[in-house]
């Protein structure tokens, strides 16, 4: 009986390991989960939808860009920036906090009013220097920090003027002001018209050679002549001081056949210069009801002489 109890204790002692018994490890239950929790949510991909941008905001921005005009180095006179005025164009203006930027008009040239985008982050004035025609107005503008960006329009009594001023953190123009390219070529050709009113009409005139024997006859327009007179060389027909406001009349030489040239002159004030001697001019003005002057030279016995009407 020992002996049966040893073999049977040795037996299981050398049995192998996999025909053990091994225990598994308890594993919780799951928990259920409250009746009102939601729903887990699975992540979602967000994706950004680009609107469609309006071409007529582009189209605008895209103007704004080529009408502005940026300070360019050779256009400063010491510190001033001077800008060929243009009409319609957007001058860029760079300001800075702490410092005022001078915007100077032409002398002469008066207020009418002054407007802007933000006048909260802004402190915009005016005032003026000189007197009498050298009078000029002067638009101060100076912003109160950097950053800042606003537009500016100033109108006055000969034009208008448009503006984008821009606040930088430490750099500002000290002023700006602009030239006047139309108003010079209108004062150019008015001083050359007036110098062209003041020369004589012709070169070397002695009234000793002026021959006045001339009849004007015919309708009795505002632009009808008040004289004719020739040197032996060329013919004058002097006009009244209205034919520089309405339309001037071409002028005719009537050949002995009556038939009407259309003649070659030059017009110089309110004279007519032909380079020729003639015997009977006309000058015509219309279509349906044509106005005609005939101007005639009268010969040394006083009897005009004859020519024929076309």
């Amino acid at each position: 009986m020992t002996f049966i109890l040893a073999v049977s204790a040795i037996a299981l002692a050398t049995a192998p390991a996999s025909g053990q018994f091994v225990a598994s490890p308890k594993v919780p239950p799951p928990v259920a989960a409250p009746a009102n929790a939601p729903a887990s949510k699975s992540p979602i991909n967000r994706v950004r939808i680009k609107r469609p941008i309006n071409p007529n905001v582009v189209g605008v921005a895209a103007a704004n860009r080529a009408a502005t005009q940026q300070p360019q180095a050779q256009g400063f006179v010491n510190a001033v920036q001077v800008f060929p005025f243009t009409d319609g164009a957007i001058y860029q203006v760079y300001t800075a906090p702490g410092a005022v930027t001078d915007i100077a008009l032409q002398p002469g040239e008066s207020l009418v009013a002054v407007a802007a985008g933000d006048t909260v982050r802004w402190v915009i004035g005016d005032t003026t220097s000189g007197t009498g025609a050298d009078k000029r107005t002067h638009i101060l503008v100076k912003p109160f920090a950097s950053g800042l960006a606003t537009n500016l329009v100033i109108t006055t009594d000969r034009r208008s003027y448009h503006a984008q001023l821009t606040a930088t953190a430490r750099t500002a123009m000290a002023a700006l002001s602009w030239t006047y390219p139309a108003d010079q070529l209108i004062a150019l050709r008015r001083a050359a018209e007036q110098a062209a009113a003041a020369a004589p009409v012709s070169e070397g005139l002695s009234l000793d050679t002026l021959h006045f024997n001339y009849a004007i006859s015919g309708d009795q327009p505002a632009w009808r002549p008040l004289r004719a007179f020739d040197d032996g060389r060329q013919t004058f027909v002097e006009f009244p001081a209205s034919i520089a406001v309405g339309e001037a009349p071409p002028f005719f030489i009537i050949g002995s056949s009556g038939e009407a040239e259309l003649a070659n002159y030059r017009v110089r004030g309110r004279f007519y210069v032909i380079d020729r001697i003639f015997d009977v001019a006309e000058l015509r003005l219309g279509t349906k009801r044509q106005q005609i002057v005939r101007i005639n030279r009268v010969a040394e016995s006083g009897a005009a002489r004859k020519g024929k009407r076309s």
